[in-house]
């Protein structure tokens, strides 16, 4: 540890993958993007209704951390380098094109897998993260193999998904780019990446917690159905 480093320089130095200033820079930039979302994901609502009941912070960060490890909300970084590395291994190392990609693209999706990285559950339009970490990664590593094939599935894939009809946004997320910049300067154990997403997200759950404390947010409490309407909904399915 280097109490003299900034928060996230100083993470990034106390993991021992790389001491250079651009591992530090690109950890500053992956805890800021991650830091804070809308309220309504997982581990940001899970952390807002356990501390609705006043409990300590530590806990009602745990509980968010619980909702995280779920493979749809906190793995989804990892998921989608596995995905690029398995993509670049059935293209037999050649280079990839947008022809190539999109064909790739459409036999993924005929076989019933999906593409992960593209696509949110709030935003309609390219996640403003993902641009951010592209411009990165344009600049520091423009060469690497893995960016290179995340660019052109960037051209590629959001056609393809638009014109199944089933997609309301195609576009990619920050996931589809956050894993490839963090393997890049040496941090490749992929299930680790969730923890850093933890450490991130610690930073935006808690400031929002003490807000809700602040302006004094009743004590969360969904609505529930009876036995009649479950059973309803379950017939209609």
């Amino acid at each position: 540890s280097d109490p003299s480093l900034d928060w996230a320089g100083n993470y990034a130095q106390m993991l021992g993958i790389n001491d250079t200033e651009d591992f530090k820079e690109v950890t500053r930039l992956y805890l800021t993007l991650h830091a804070d979302h809308e309220g309504g994901n997982v581990s940001a609502h899970t952390t807002h209704l356990v501390g609705s009941a006043l409990s300590d912070p530590y806990y009602s960060y745990a509980a968010g951390v619980c909702g995280l490890a779920g493979p749809l909300h906190g793995l989804a970084n990892q998921e989608c380098l596995r995905w690029l590395k398995e993509t670049k291994k059935n293209l037999g190392g050649k280079e990839p094109t947008v022809e190539m990609l999109t064909q790739y693209a459409k036999d993924t999706l005929a076989s019933g897998k999906v593409i992960p990285g593209f696509g949110h559950g709030v935003l309609r339009k390219t996640d403003p993260r993902y641009v951010i970490l592209r411009d990165f990664a344009k600049e520091h590593l423009p060469e690497d193999k893995l960016f290179k094939l995340a660019n052109v599935c960037y051209e590629a894939i959001p056609p393809v998904l638009q014109a199944t009809g089933k997609v309301k946004n195609p576009w990619p997320n920050v996931d589809a780019l956050s894993g490839t910049c963090m393997q890049y300067y040496g941090l490749t154990q992929e299930d680790y990446y969730t923890s850093v997403f933890a450490v991130s997200r610690a930073v935006g759950c808690v400031a929002n917690l003490v807000w809700s404390r602040k302006m004094g947010l009743p004590i969360e409490r969904p609505k529930s159905m009876d036995l009649d309407a479950l059973e309803a909904i379950a017939k209609s399915k």
